[in-house]
């Protein structure tokens, strides 16, 4: 069988479609955007077109687009560009299973000033609205939430947490790279005030993204240089990503979401059939392409190992922090001991995984967890 590719929450195939949008502008539309001339503004209509796509994907105005080099870029862009443009308050709210970019951000920015507070969540991964009510101060500037959680797949309830900020005069960010198109983001029925979106999680290319950013907020850039994209981030524009970045929205498909979320839980059924394993986060409320499972008492790096070599790619946790030996901070957050998060891998499907995969993968994993339990000092 070919390889079976799981990690789909890390990137994702570039659909073809996508890649056929993209080719021209590295040979025939490859202007400058910013060029006055004929050819220039060829390119500038397309990042334009594109800009539209995506706003109207989001129920925003074209305007309050911008683009940036991803996720990571726009998290540090919303929360730093706040908080730099706002003396006058520097308390943020966030969770304690935010993607790494916001964290760091969030630690970074404490050097600087900020009060932070970290909200708990409970054992799916909910965030408990009445803490976050409780958190809330006259200092307070933004509350940041993650929307579709990369590790566990929780889906939070943006929509209640938007009329907390709100009935607070509060600014609201949510990071909706993991959820963005498979689940409906209307900044205006949700009060999102700033949103992270990025490409290469929704069959688009690497190194482009964006940040909703409404319009009338105060928010310091983070490069400064010739003024692109309105004064907000200078750099020349990434036409070629950003066309490529359209396209995959434009191509989105709910059938996908639907066929999706079938496998994803087809595929949680079986898994939950091998004794002594655990699902981590919600079976409702999830983001349609995650499975984060724990085989209790044996290693997930073994697991992901073992599953390398017949050519099946998982995952262990965020591929961001792939590198790190600590123990997973979301599976900490909700709850679960070092022993049970160490034992977790993350599984991640996309619109082309097939069920036959999905059988294939059971059949080897369950010798492969009988295999490693007799192997372990940890089971009786």
């Amino acid at each position: 069988m070919k390889p079976i590719y799981l990690d789909n929450a890390a990137t994702t195939k570039v659909d073809e479609k996508v890649l056929e949008s993209i080719l021209p502008y590295f040979d025939e539309k490859y202007a400058n955007a910013s060029s006055i001339h004929g050819f220039g503004q060829e390119a500038k209509n397309a990042l334009e077109k594109a800009r539209k796509t995506i706003a109207k994907t989001l129920n925003c105005k074209t305007r309050e687009i911008f683009f940036t080099s991803g996720g990571t870029e726009s998290n540090n862009f919303a929360l730093k560009g706040l908080f730099f443009a706002n003396p006058e308050k520097n308390h943020i709210i966030t969770t304690k299973i935010e993607h790494d970019c916001v964290l760091n951000t969030c630690k970074w920015l404490e050097t600087k000033g900020a009060n932070v507070t970290y909200l708990n969540v409970d054992p799916e991964g909910f965030v408990d609205l009445g803490g976050l009510e409780k958190a809330i101060t006259d200092k307070t500037l933004v509350v940041s939430v993650i929307h579709g959680n990369n590790e566990i797949g929780t889906i939070q309830y943006l929509e209640k947490i938007g009329e907390i900020c709100k009935k607070y005069g509060i600014l609201f960010h949510t990071d909706a790279c993991q959820s963005f198109t498979k689940e409906d983001i209307n900044v205006k029925k949700m009060n999102l005030d700033l949103v992270t979106i990025n490409s290469h999680k929704i069959h688009g290319p690497k190194g482009v993204g964006a940040l909703y950013v409404r319009e009338g907020i105060e928010i310091t850039p983070l490069f400064h240089g010739g003024g692109h994209e309105r004064k907000m981030r200078s750099g020349t524009e990434n036409v070629s990503g950003i066309v490529g970045f359209a396209k995959a929205v434009d191509i989105r498909s709910e059938k996908d979401v639907k066929k999706m979320t079938e496998l994803r839980d087809y595929f949680i059924d079986k898994l939950l059939e091998i004794p002594d394993v655990a699902l981590n986060g919600p079976r409702k409320n999830r983001l349609c392409n995650n499975i984060n499972i724990s085989f209790n008492n044996i290693e997930g790096e073994a697991i992901g190992g073992y599953l390398e070599n017949l050519g099946i790619y998982t995952s262990t946790g965020s591929a961001c922090a792939s590198h790190s030996l600590e123990t997973s901070h979301v599976l900490k957050a909700i709850g679960l001991e070092p022993v049970q998060s160490n034992s977790s891998i993350r599984i991640s499907i996309s619109k082309y995984t097939k069920k036959e995969e999905i059988d294939y993968v059971i059949e080897k994993l369950k010798p492969i967890v009988e295999k490693l339990r007799k192997m372990s000092p940890l089971v009786n």
